[in-house]
């Protein structure tokens, strides 16, 4: 069928005779599809073809794949919805394994769609050939072979629910050319056959029950925060009520900076390897954990066997697989955290009002003296180069409230968990699980692209920039105006930072000569500049508010400064990998020293 032909959002009648390659397009508009980040190739071709003609989804042509996988990680963390992006086959799936595991990792929900060979050559090693299905398998919530024009609709439906219920993922569907070519009636499906896959129902009663009773006993709880709060969607209001009601201090993992205004009396900060000694301090001398959406990583628990070790565990979580999966939980809730939270108030206030609760004003003032006594800062480094944490914080007093905070993964990301605030959810996007350098510049450009009336801000690395930094392309042409900090040491920071203090400060391939007094391979100011972007840079401290007022005052087209800041400069707090997160150091060889309970 020619291109002028295709069926149109406006021919939405079902049984209409069209190709695979149609029903695709017109099965991703049903669904409600305005955006997918892609890039074609042979196998995905056909479908190309009647994209064209669509006049609801906006493509946006990448550079790379894993550009595409990044981008719609970004869009769906900002509206909740599950990003799409579209590949071909072979290398083409390959490049976005990554994006794929980063999502696993994160719980965030992807619709991946890649062409893949003709039915008859799979199994061949045929041109571009590879079983992304099998690839992909450790990393999806469930994948499909789509072999027939028939079934596209179906597995359309079917791949869009399973992605954002439950806990969100990604879903794969692997549509063969042959099945993109092929003619058949579009006929929407009726209904979900999905054998297997099955939601959590209401919260179970008795467990809430006994949650709250455990709560009101409790002299010394501590509420554990994490990011299944915000893909689950749970309100700010709703949970501030649940918080207020207990009146406990609260800790927030990195995935959940934004569920809670950071100004909140009761934030703690983030917990962990590089938490706040007060988040750290008051998780290991609680006596119960509330944990809501939380997984308890390796980074934020340390040992395992030595966290937490005096608390009743509360774990409430949308997946059964994580209940007590690294830490056994006393009271363990299944159930979507909307739910749960809604539940869990109801619940603690009937306990509550039956029975007096524990005093806890004793805890609340060793917890306050623990903020007080070890606040989150810096020292200066010796050799006269900006600070990084200062950049930071000077990027973080020019923002907005609205403005939406893109992280790479290192040292800067740290950084930014510490001395950024933020006042409302969907503002904080960052690759916690799968740590994956070359996130940022795709990730902000998909969050832009969600919300195009709110500032995008990239904090970067320049190891994180080199990766993926070719997508700044996709954004000037496509009029995405994010801006871009480098934050620019010169070097892969935090392993540079490991070889400082474990290593016998011997820099094995870790300089990245990109910063101070090197040849700046590359450079780049040129870099941005030669992508259309506005390019500065930024190497003293009296310069830095201009430099980010003239910044914020662009928004016709992307913003790249590059930050030249010290290499000496570390990430304080730290639990060593490996040990007890009692051993926490606020700096270099420096313990908190602990009052004696």
């Amino acid at each position: 069928m020619a291109r002028g032909n295709a069926p149109s959002a406006q021919q939405p009648q079902d049984h209409q005779l069209m190709t695979g390659a149609q029903a695709l397009v017109r099965a991703l508009e049903r669904v409600g599809v305005t955006d997918i980040f892609g890039m074609p190739g042979g196998a995905i071709l056909p479908f190309y073809d009647p994209l064209l003609a669509s006049d609801t989804i906006r493509h946006v042509l990448v550079r790379h794949e894993q550009g595409a996988g990044h981008a719609a990680q970004g869009y769906a963390v900002v509206t909740g919805k599950p990003g799409v992006c579209v590949v071909t086959s072979g290398p083409g799936a390959t490049n976005l394994v990554t994006a794929i595991a980063d999502a696993h990792m994160d719980s965030v929900p992807l619709v991946v769609i890649t062409g893949q060979v003709g039915t008859r050559a799979i199994g061949t090693d045929a041109f571009q050939e590879a079983d992304i299905v099998g690839a992909t398998m450790p990393f999806v919530k469930h994948s499909f072979l789509v072999t027939t024009p028939e079934e596209i609709p179906a597995r359309v439906t079917e791949a869009f629910h399973i992605a954002s219920t439950g806990r969100p993922g990604p879903v794969l569907i692997d549509v063969t050319k042959n099945a993109q070519e092929g003619m058949a009636e579009f006929q929407w499906p009726t209904g979900l056959d999905l054998r297997g896959y099955a939601l959590p129902g209401r919260p179970n009663q008795r467990r809430l029950a006994q949650a709250a009773e455990v709560i009101g006993a409790a002299e010394r709880p501590v509420l554990y925060l994490g990011g299944g709060l915000n893909r689950a969607g749970v309100a700010v209001e709703q949970l501030t009520e649940l918080i207020e009601l207990i009146g406990a201090p609260f800790t927030t993992t990195l995935t959940a900076l934004d569920v809670m205004p950071t100004d909140h009396p009761l934030n703690l900060g983030m917990p962990g390897m590089h938490g706040t000694v007060a988040a750290v301090g008051a998780l290991q001398r609680a006596d119960v954990v509330v944990s809501l959406g939380a997984r308890f990583d390796d980074r934020v628990t340390g040992r395992p066997d030595t966290f937490a070790r005096r608390a009743a565990i509360i774990h409430i979580d949308v997946d059964p697989a994580e209940i007590s999966k690294i830490r056994t939980a006393d009271v363990p809730i299944v159930g979507d955290l909307v739910d749960v939270v809604s539940a869990l108030i109801a619940a603690c206030r009937a306990q509550f009002a039956e029975e007096p609760r524990a005093e806890i004003d004793q805890w609340l003032t060793e917890v306050a003296h623990i903020r007080v006594t070890y606040p989150t800062d810096w020292t200066d480094t010796d050799d006269g180069l900006l600070q990084p944490q200062e950049v930071i914080t000077h990027l973080d007093r020019a923002a907005g409230e609205d403005t939406i905070w893109v992280t790479g993964v290192g040292q800067h990301q740290m950084w930014a968990a510490h001395y950024l605030h933020f006042s409302r959810p969907h503002s904080w996007l960052t690759s916690a699980g799968a740590g994956t350098m070359g996130y940022g510049v795709p990730a902000a450009m998909g969050a832009k692209k969600a919300a195009p009336d709110r500032p995008v801000w990239l904090i970067d690395g320049d190891g994180c920039f080199q990766m993926t930094n070719q997508e700044l392309a996709t954004c000037t042409l496509n009029d995405i105006p994010i801006k871009v900090a480098i934050i620019n040491n010169s070097s892969l920071g935090m392993v540079r930072q490991w070889q400082t203090l474990f290593y016998g400060q011997r820099y094995s391939n870790t300089d990245l000569h990109t910063g101070a007094g090197t040849r700046r391979i590359p450079d780049f100011v040129k870099m941005a500049d030669a992508y259309g972007a506005v390019a500065m840079r930024c190497e003293r401290l009296e310069d830095l508010d201009d430099v980010i007022a003239r910044a914020n005052a662009i928004n016709d087209r992307p913003v790249v400064i590059d930050f030249i800041v010290s290499a000496d400069a570390q990430v304080w707090p730290m639990v060593a990998a490996g040990v007890s997160n009692d051993e926490i150091q606020h700096a270099r060889g420096m313990s908190p020293v602990w009052e004696e309970e």
